[in-house]
């Protein structure tokens, strides 16, 4: 079983004692199990269980925090990264929070290829901001002139707000993280009607 420095999870004052508080109520050195179910696809749900000392396996990647341990498995650890679980109180009640920015794709390097980093930052800030409209956005590939050619899906599909929103949003974003290896976005459509003008 391994310590894991490199992969975060933070875990909240509020949360950490929401969980010393349901763990003394356990069998005694029972601990709590993060994880990722489906990770690295679109249907990726995390989930926290408890975690009694007969169910830590080997390759589990231990954290500590105050009065108790945390289990990830070894799938589940790298889809966990810059996870944060909250324990949040407001009028209707308390509820525990968990976001997980790379569930549903894992945190690609910082010296990866240019396409990847562009992917991940569109699949994990982009589309989580259509998702509200029911929109999401593919990346078809970046051109040699580095114009990043994208494709609009559902509630984006078709919408009238298309231009701007890629303009005036998507791009923006894009630009101000990539400045000196992207010139621009277009919409597949905007592209492929630039490349076939002749027909």
């Amino acid at each position: 079983m391994e310590q894991q420095e490199t992969i975060h999870i933070s875990i909240s004052e509020a949360a950490q004692t929401h969980f010393r508080r349901l763990l003394e109520q356990q069998e005694e050195n029972t601990n709590i199990r993060i994880f990722v179910v489906n990770p690295g696809t679109p249907n990726a749900e995390c989930g926290v269980s408890y975690c009694p000392p007969n169910a830590v396996e080997e390759t589990d990647t231990q954290f500590e925090y105050n009065g108790f341990s945390a289990f990830v498995d070894e799938i589940s650890l790298p889809f966990l990264d810059e996870a944060e679980i909250d324990y949040v109180t407001d009028p209707m009640g308390s509820q525990l929070t968990l976001k997980a920015p790379n569930a549903k794709m894992r945190k690609v390097a910082d010296d990866a290829p240019f396409i990847e980093r562009l992917d991940y930052v569109i699949q994990t800030q982009v589309n989580p901001q259509l998702a509200s409209h029911g929109g999401r956005v593919t990346l078809i590939e970046v051109t040699e002139d580095k114009y990043a050619i994208l494709q609009f899906g559902g509630g984006c599909n078709g919408c009238s707000m298309v231009d701007v929103t890629l303009k005036e949003g998507i791009e923006k974003q894009l630009l101000a993280m990539f400045p000196d290896e992207l010139a621009g976005v277009k919409d597949v459509t905007e592209h492929q009607r630039g490349e076939h003008s002749y027909y």
